[in-house]
């Protein structure tokens, strides 16, 4: 019973860890994705229209929508929060 558990802790354990490299090499190609069309913007028009904005618009849109979706959404309302929420209020005494 005891390995069973140990067992599927750690492939969810090396499930996220797939997850977070994949993610993590897709910040680092919209990273040079912004980059180089950066650099190509620069070349033809000297950013007087910096079309390469709009890139970075979309870059950054979908690697938040990948984030959110890989850290969920205790990034800013987790259990952890609530604990202290619920803590402050009973600190407080506001009822």
């Amino acid at each position: 019973m005891e390995s069973n558990i140990n067992e599927t802790k750690y492939r969810k354990a090396q499930d996220r860890v797939v997850k977070l490299k994949r993610f993590y090499g897709r910040v680092f190609r919209g990273i040079l994705a912004i980059i180089i069309t950066g650099a190509i913007n620069y070349y033809l028009n000297e950013w007087t229209h910096p079309w390469f904005l709009w890139v970075v618009f979309g870059v950054g849109l979908s690697l938040s929508l990948k984030a959110f979706r890989l850290f969920g959404t205790h990034l800013l309302f987790g259990k952890d929060w609530e604990e202290r929420k619920v803590k402050e209020l009973m600190d407080k005494d506001v009822f």
